[in-house]
Order: structure tokens, then sequence, then C-alpha cells
């Protein structure tokens, strides 16, 4: 089994035949979710700590899902009741969980770098579920299992990637690992948005949505985050709509067989025409169902759960 990390921090850290494992893995967990009785022994007696600092509904629930069920013991840590509220320190709230002996600790929190610096003092396996406009790895894994499913391999796929590039963990995940699995990459949004440095990944760059479909086998659309903007990086949602969203005019340029994702959640009629976002081309349901897979198999290899075979 190619999966010897005690932590899952991002894709960077990640060799191709280490995201394999995982979405090998996964594959051995998706049917468990169709299963009348949704769980099995693997992780009993194991305690994770949902420590989430920014609101998730997606990210949250679907960890929370596959912790229970693996039939590990799950706590759901909620900031706006904790001793954060009245002044302690990110890392003595994090001590105060970690004295407690979980087995891992799944972060989200809005500065670049936590779940790392998470990893100086602690001694629990630590998961980064997004960190700031850093990394988002666990959202990369599951969308590459739902582009498997529809596409059977990444090599010369050809992956437009929409919008707000600047400040999305989501994006850097997915261009660290679709440039691993050999796909084509293509980034496209407002010039603000958009930043030339990115090229260092090997990504291709562009400014014109219409231009950036052509041939595009996936299309990927990214959320405005108006929460991580200091400033107006273009004059309205009416212009960025008129640019940059996806509709059913602008999705014909791309392949007949392409198909449609976004992490989540939607602005309809801003990134994504609400048809678009609800039509047969869509993968979006198709990714959260497959993100309780998907983070099965992360909290399955990095807790050394029983071998595969005492599921099946």
């Amino acid at each position: 089994m190619a999966f010897k990390h005690k932590h899952l921090l991002g894709i960077q850290a990640l060799t191709p035949s280490e995201i394999i494992t995982v979405l090998d893995t996964a594959e051995s967990f998706y049917e468990i979710s169709t299963r009348e009785v949704k769980k099995v022994p693997i992780l009993r007696g194991k305690t994770i700590i949902n420590l989430f600092f920014e609101p998730s509904t997606r990210t949250r629930s679907s960890f929370e899902l596959a912790a229970k069920r693996l039939s590990a013991d799950i706590v759901n840590f909620n900031q706006q009741t904790s001793s954060a509220v009245k002044g302690e320190s990110l890392k003595d709230t994090i001590l105060t969980l970690e004295a407690m002996n979980p087995d891992a600790i799944i972060i989200r929190h809005s500065c670049s770098g936590v779940p790392h610096f998470t990893t100086t003092f602690c001694q629990s396996h630590i998961i980064n579920a997004g960190d700031g406009s850093h990394e988002h790895p666990t959202q990369a894994l599951l969308d590459a299992f739902t582009i498997r499913q529809e596409k059977k391999n990444f090599k010369d796929l050809k992956v437009t990637i929409v919008g707000d590039i600047l400040h999305s963990r989501v994006a850097r995940s997915n261009i660290f690992l679709l440039r691993k699995l050999g796909a084509r990459v293509v980034l496209v949004g407002p010039p603000p948005l958009l930043p030339l440095e990115m090229k260092k990944f090997g990504v291709d760059i562009g400014f014109n949505l219409d231009r950036a479909l052509e041939g595009a086998d996936v299309i990927m659309m990214l959320r405005i985050q108006m929460e991580r903007q200091q400033k107006n990086f273009f004059p309205s949602i009416r212009e960025y709509r008129n640019l940059y969203s996806l509709t059913e005019k602008r999705f014909r340029r791309a392949k007949k067989k392409a198909i449609i994702m976004h992490p989540g959640p939607i602005n309809r009629g801003v990134e994504i025409s609400a048809d678009m976002a609800d039509s047969a081309k869509s993968v979006i349901l198709k990714q959260v169902e497959n993100g309780i897979a998907v983070r099965m198999a992360v909290l399955y290899l990095l807790l050394g759960g029983k071998k595969r075979e005492a599921f099946a």
C-alpha cells in the first residue's frame, strides 16, 4: 500500500502513486454507501475531532459521515460555543483537544498554514480540510475520483478551471493533482483574480472563457469568494456574469461529452446558470456523494485500519 504519510496537509507532498492509492481505496469504500447498513467496523475505537473555524456544509458533514461509516467516534468542534470566544489562543485550543487523546484532528481555518503549524506540537494525525487560500487536498481527491469515474484516466484530458483562482485553495490543490496525473490544465478568469505566476505550475492561462472552453473535457467552475476579497477585483457581478458565467451557449464550445464541476456552494446565475448546474452534464452532486468515499479512504489510510478484505 503506497501511502506512508502521518498527515494529509496538501496535494503537493503526494506522489502520483500515492494519489492513485487514495483513489483506488475510495473505490472500495464507495460501495458501502449503497448498502442498506452503511457501516463497517474498520476504525472502531478511534476518535476523530472535526475542528472547523470556518463555516462548512459539504466538507464537515462529509468527514463526519465518513468517520461514522467507519465506526469511529467523532466530535464536532463549534467555535461559537468554545473557549475561543473568550480569547483562548489557537494553539491552546488545539492543545486542549490533543490532551483528550484523539487519533486524528481535521482542521479547517481561514489562515493558510494552520494545519502545518499544528503538526509541530501535536501527536495526532492532522488532516487539512482547507486552510486559507492555500490547499484543500480532499476536495481535489474527490474531484479526481469523480473525473476518473467519468473519463477513466487523466492523461491528455483538458481541464478548464474558471473563476477566482487567486483565492481558491480548491484550484491550487486541483492544479497540483491534475498536473501530477498528466492532465492539461487551463486557468481562466478576470486578470486581477488570475496571477500570472501560476504558470510555474505548468498550466495555461487565459482571460477569454469562450476560447478556454474549446475542446475542454472537464469544466471546473469556482465560487467567487467575496469573504476573502479585501478590494474589488472586477467592476460588478453583472460584468463577471457576462464574461465568465457558464451558460448553455458557452458550454457548446467544449467537447460533446464534457462534464461540469463545482466545489460548492454555487452562486446560481453568477458562476453558472441554473440550467447548466442542473443539467445531465453536471456532476456537482456526484462530487458531494464521492466526497464521503474519498474521506473514508483518507481516514482509513492515515489511521491504519484493518485490511480492506475485512469489509468486502
